[in-house]
């Protein structure tokens, strides 16, 4: 592996170590389609599970840093410079319907910038990881975005509620971080979406800078009813 701070080896351990668990779960699923309770409920626990297991790996490592996660929301501690935030499964509807296309993602924001972050599909193992001015990478190889600049060549990726379909190509997985994972390693072209929270890109937005993507301006201190445009810089503009 490339040379990596202390800090992300330790979300790489924390997700790894919470993705052994969601693949267990994800195996179950198929059984709870035709059970009485279904899965709903199953889902949920593997959702807070996850959690849990990525929230003990990173307080032993770092007990005094905050922590702003999906299920808990915001849990301010001594060190309030440094935030990690994590979303145990994105994509929680696919895993849900036994759908192969959810991830970990795990972030650390530091005086509202993001400085690291990674996103974990155990699935596929694809560990797509980045830091501050130190490339962005998939397995330890270093991605770039896409070289398109001819927006009828893309392939865009969005998410949520369209109220006006776009005029452009492009396709609904169900997971944002990986979406943005993938513009980053040059699968996508760009990614467009309304209403998110930080903890769903985070970790995207980092992977998509440092693999040479442009994202529109971003608040850092708002957690909620987030807009990311993240492309190719030829594309960029032609999103917004």
């Amino acid at each position: 592996m490339n040379s990596i701070s202390a800090n992300l080896n330790i979300m790489i351990k924390a997700s790894e170590k919470a993705s052994k668990a969601l693949i267990r779960d994800f195996g179950e699923i198929e059984k709870l389609q035709v059970s009485k309770k279904g899965p709903t409920d199953f889902v949920s626990n593997a959702d807070i599970k996850a959690e849990k297991i990525i929230i003990e790996e990173l307080k032993k490592a770092k007990p005094n840093y905050s922590i702003l996660s999906e299920e808990n929301g915001y849990d301010e501690q001594k060190d309030k410079k440094n935030t990690w935030v994590i979303d145990p499964i994105d994509g929680t509807i696919n895993f849900l319907h036994g759908i192969p296309h959810f991830a970990i993602s795990i972030a650390l924001k530091s005086n509202d910038e993001i400085i690291s972050g990674l996103i974990f599909d155990p699935i596929k193992n694809e560990m797509f990881y980045a830091e501050k001015n130190n490339g962005a990478f998939l397995n330890n190889h270093r991605i770039k975005v896409s070289k398109k600049n001819q927006i009828n060549d893309c392939l865009f990726a969005t998410g949520g509620k369209t109220n006006n379909e776009p005029d452009l190509p492009y396709r609904k997985s169900g997971c944002a971080a990986l979406d943005m994972a993938y513009v980053a390693c040059g699968r996508y072209d760009g990614y467009f979406q309304h209403d998110l929270n930080l903890w769903d890109v985070a970790a995207g937005i980092i992977l998509v800078k440092e693999a040479g993507g442009l994202l529109e301006e971003i608040d850092m201190a708002q957690t909620k009813k987030l807009k990311i445009v993240a492309s190719t810089p030829d594309i960029n503009s032609k999103l917004k």
